[in-house]
């Protein structure tokens, strides 16, 4: 083929192409001329693919259509209309589909807590294990309330430190065991710091101390590991869908998952390092902590069964996942 006379003849429907993508606004026919165009070029590349394949041609039409079918389905680069639609539509979505997820790891880490802290506090060795008499003796009446000292720089580190472990749940819940793991140490060692310091007498120091914040930031830990054990369980039971795109779509409303326990986390990083060791009555810090977590669980249950029911599950739009074939049940 030769390309000089195949660019000549051909491009004044590129050149006639390129002026209707530039255009603001066209009419009707103008609209047919560009989708028919389009439909021209496209079969132009292809030939040129074939035949002659000139990597700057190639690149020109590539660049072309691109430009072209973005006019013509309508795309256009993020703007704060969609960035608000994903924080109140596609994040409350993918966190109110693991709610009954949420409530059950909630509970099963409640009581391992509670079994733990009972163990440590009524076994001798077991709370021998905890360090030695004298160390255990600075923890309870210093180290453990000094932990909490008001800086901005705490608050950051348990921002990151939280986020850490919501990543881990996150990243590596398809395996099952490693959420399973992670919730399990989180639940024994925070049980035992409870017994610990219950058995010096100081329940009520641990209480007031984790209550604040530990609301917020233990709720988004186990959001966490409910969402990645949901994940684990559509790898065994994936339902009428098959297996790949179930995975494929959980794995996605996963991430959105992630990036709501962002907030989350965020939030609780500020009250950990700016209230719970503060001067406020002990009573005004747990109500600042009971006000956030309410406020986390009335964005998800609010938004997102408002979201659910409009159809959206916290997964991307078809558009950007890409089309899948009905399977049938």
């Amino acid at each position: 083929m030769d390309l000089d006379a195949f660019t000549t003849v051909h491009a004044p429907a590129w050149n006639r192409l390129a002026a209707l993508v530039r255009r603001r606004r066209l009419d009707g026919g103008e609209a047919d001329e560009l989708v028919r165009l389009y439909q021209e070029v496209a079969t132009h590349l292809s030939t040129v693919r074939s035949a002659a394949p000139d990597p700057v041609l190639v690149t020109r039409l590539s660049d072309l259509l691109t430009r072209s079918r973005a006019r013509i389905a309508g795309a256009h680069d993020p703007a704060w209309s969609d960035v608000l639609r994903y924080v109140t539509v596609t994040v409350p979505a993918a966190l109110y589909r693991v709610r009954w997820w949420t409530l059950g790891v909630t509970a099963a880490c409640v009581i391992v807590a509670v079994v733990a802290g009972f163990h440590v506090a009524n076994n001798p060795e077991a709370l021998a294990a905890m360090g030695t008499p004298q160390e255990r003796l600075h923890y309870v009446h210093e180290a453990f309330a000094a932990y909490y000292a008001p800086q901005a720089s705490f608050a950051a580190m348990v921002w990151t430190n939280n986020a850490w472990i919501a990543a881990q749940l996150v990243a590596f819940g398809i395996t099952g065991a490693w959420p399973l793991y992670v919730l399990a140490q989180n639940a024994v060692m925070v049980g035992a710091i409870g017994g610990l310091m219950a058995s010096y007498g100081e329940l009520d120091t641990f209480l007031t101390l984790i209550a604040p914040h530990g609301q917020l930031e233990l709720t988004a830990v186990f959001v966490a590991g409910a969402a990645g054990l949901k994940t684990f369980w559509t790898l065994i039971d994936p339902g009428p869908r098959k297996r790949s795109v179930a995975l494929a779509q959980e794995g996605r409303a996963l991430v959105t998952c992630a990036v709501g326990l962002t907030g989350a986390l965020l939030l609780s990083g500020l009250v950990e390092g700016f209230i719970t060791g503060s001067e406020l009555p002990w009573w005004l810090k747990i109500v600042i902590g009971t006000v956030a977590l309410g406020l986390y669980w009335a964005y998800v249950l609010v938004l997102g069964r408002w979201a659910v029911a409009a159809g959206h599950t916290g997964d991307v739009s078809t558009d950007q996942a890409g089309a899948v074939l009905p399977t049938a049940a």
